[in-house]
């Protein structure tokens, strides 16, 4: 059975939840919130559960760079997580936790693909493939046990996630036929808040002292944010100063999306060709950090000047996190779904530049054009 005190199930065993929620979640336990246990679900494969399980659900997060003026180079031990289980084989736990009056919250972050529905999918199946359709389950399983819908909180980087998924598990719903009361349960007595989330996190660095002891270390730099879209129906699950709860999180999507990771994907584009592996090497690098800079304030800046708050300081931020000694963020990492990411970061950024001044932006144009780097 459940323990009284996992009271969230999270899609996803990454490094990026763990060093931002999940680490959020337990310093907010370290300061008398009786927020509860976080249990992980690992939907491909089953190594990182392990780890996870054998160390307790515990693990260290080292946070470098700069805050406030000041070198920071810490360790903070995150003790949130109570269990990690497989979906593959753990099946019937995972449902066992939805049937839990104590469970409250669903947080998830999958790849850019992961709300692709899978044909093969069915409602019978345990579990099935695709994300949306386990997350089906898991509420249909919770329905059926007669209790109150859940939180969804989904942590994927696309724009009003939560709305997507609430659509395409609302849909599947009607697909499977599994009956207009349930739909409107899902519908109404689950809260979906869309998210915005950010934070630059690395992963495992090639040595530290703990790594010997402690192979799921993590890396990440000082800065967070966490924008939640606010429910007052569904209240606040978490109270941390790097969460914000705000009626509308799209000026924070519209403005990280377009800068900070328009930056991370213009970056590969035209440094990794020219033999950069980094994006810290590549922003130092003259040329290249003056080419960025110019694409940011010249024409990603003045589209969004008048739609969020201060997109030239943020530019100026982030181009200082980019600079990050502490981080080696490699540029291979942000290859992956590199054709949805350039859809995604830059392409509306050089449409909204054209409707606003007439003209094609040179710099945007450039690296639109250029060939997809083979990393």
């Amino acid at each position: 059975m459940p323990a009284s005190n996992e009271t969230i199930l999270q899609f996803g065993t990454g490094r990026f939840l763990r060093a931002f929620a999940d680490l959020f979640i337990h310093q907010a336990a370290e300061h008398g919130s009786a927020i509860g246990k976080v249990v992980i679900v690992q939907s491909t494969g089953g190594e990182r559960a392990g780890g996870l399980n054998q160390q307790g659900g515990q693990y260290h997060v080292v946070i470098r760079g700069i805050e406030a003026g000041k070198v920071v180079d810490r360790v903070e031990t995150c003790a949130s997580i109570s269990r990690a289980l497989v979906a593959g084989s753990q099946w019937d736990e995972v449902l066992g936790l939805a049937r839990s009056p104590a469970l409250r919250v669903v947080l998830s972050n999958t790849t850019e693909k992961g709300y692709d529905l899978d044909p093969a999918d069915g409602p019978n199946d345990a579990p099935p493939r695709s994300f949306p359709a386990k997350l089906l389950a898991v509420l249909r399983a919770r329905h059926a046990a007669g209790l109150p819908g859940l939180t969804i909180i989904p942590c994927e980087l696309r724009e009003k996630q939560a709305d997507l998924l609430r659509g395409l598990v609302v849909d599947l719903a009607r697909a499977w036929h599994l009956g207009d009361e349930f739909v409107s349960w899902l519908a109404s007595s689950c809260f979906w808040l869309n998210t915005l989330v950010d934070r630059i996190v690395t992963g495992t660095p090639r040595e530290h002292p703990l790594l010997a002891s402690d192979p799921m270390l993590t890396v990440c730099e000082p800065y967070a944010l966490w924008a939640i879209q606010e429910d007052h129906r569904a209240g606040r699950f978490l109270e941390h100063p790097s969460i914000t709860w705000t009626p509308d999180v799209m000026p924070y999507f519209l403005r990280k999306v377009r800068l900070l990771n328009g930056a991370h994907t213009a970056l590969l584009i035209k440094a990794w060709p020219r033999g950069f592996r980094t994006v810290r090497e590549a922003v130092e690098d003259p040329e290249l950090g003056t080419w960025l800079e110019e694409m940011l304030f010249e024409e990603v800046v003045p589209v969004l000047e008048g739609r969020v708050q201060d997109p030239g300081g943020f530019a100026k931020e982030v181009l200082d996190r980019f600079r990050n000694p502490f981080i080696e963020h490699k540029l291979a990492d942000i290859a992956t779904y590199h054709e949805t990411k350039v859809a995604v970061r830059l392409v509306p950024s050089k449409e909204d530049y054209e409707a606003k001044f007439g003209r094609s932006p040179e710099l945007l144009t450039e690296v639109l054009g250029m060939a997809s780097p083979e990393v």
